[in-house]
C-alpha cells in the first residue's frame, strides 16, 4: 500500500464520519467504501444516500486523470494499471 492511498484511505474515513459524500458506483453493501481491488479489476465506489455525482482522481502509470462517477460500483479499469482512486472533494 502506498503512503499515498493510505492516506486517501484515512481521509476517506473521516469524510464518511461527517457524512460528506463519498465516490461509488453498484451494489454499495457488498463493496468496500471507495477505491478497491480485486484480483483482475480496480473500482470505485461511490457510497452516498443522495445521488449524487463527485469527481475522482484516478492514479496511473503516467498522468493522473479526473473522472465523474455516479453512487454505486465503477469499474475503473485492470489493476495493474490503476494505482488508486480518491474523491477530488468536488461533486460534477
Amino acid at each position: 500500500m502506498t503512503l499515498r492511498r493510505a492516506l486517501v484511505g484515512a481521509l476517506s474515513s473521516i469524510v464518511l464520519g461527517l457524512g460528506l459524500p463519498v465516490a461509488t458506483a453498484s451494489s454499495a453493501a457488498a463493496d468496500p467504501r471507495g477505491f478497491y481491488e480485486t484480483g483482475s479489476d480496480a473500482y470505485y465506489n461511490h457510497c452516498t444516500g443522495d445521488g449524487s455525482h463527485v469527481v475522482i482522481e484516478v492514479e496511473v502509470w503516467g498522468p493522473n486523470h479526473e473522472r465523474c462517477v455516479v453512487p454505486g460500483r465503477t469499474w475503473l479499469g485492470a489493476a495493474d494499471k490503476i494505482d488508486g482512486a480518491f474523491y477530488t472533494g468536488r461533486t460534477c
